[in-house]
């Protein structure tokens, strides 16, 4: 297994075990990344407006921008199996920097 491997996991996976106390802290836990989701959401809207000109007066994608848009993608993805009682794992309020990688089925 390499050093990159090694530090991956599937953000969906079943976890039979579940602890009470964690429902009672989720809801208020939940509030604060919502309001954290929000504010981060509304300036990558922003951001998304501006790149759509930047694509259609350069005719290419600004890096900063796409950086922008795609750390609010992948803390959005990160914390959804938290908020949606798959695990009992909880993300980080405030966005760290997470990879979401998608795996392909080899062609037969």
């Amino acid at each position: 297994m390499s050093d990159s491997e090694e530090n991956m996991f599937q953000l969906f996976t079943y976890e039979h075990k579940a602890r009470r106390w964690e429902l009672l802290v989720r809801i208020f836990y939940s509030i604060a990344i919502a309001i954290v989701l929000m504010v981060y959401g509304f300036i990558a809207g922003i951001i998304m407006i501006i790149q759509w000109f930047v694509i259609l007066i350069l005719g290419r994608r600004s890096e900063g921008l796409s950086d922008f848009i795609r750390g609010y993608l992948e803390y959005h993805v990160h914390v959804l199996s938290y908020t949606s009682w798959m695990t009992d794992t909880r993300p980080g309020i405030m966005p760290t920097q997470v990879k979401i990688l998608e795996k392909t089925a080899p062609e037969q």
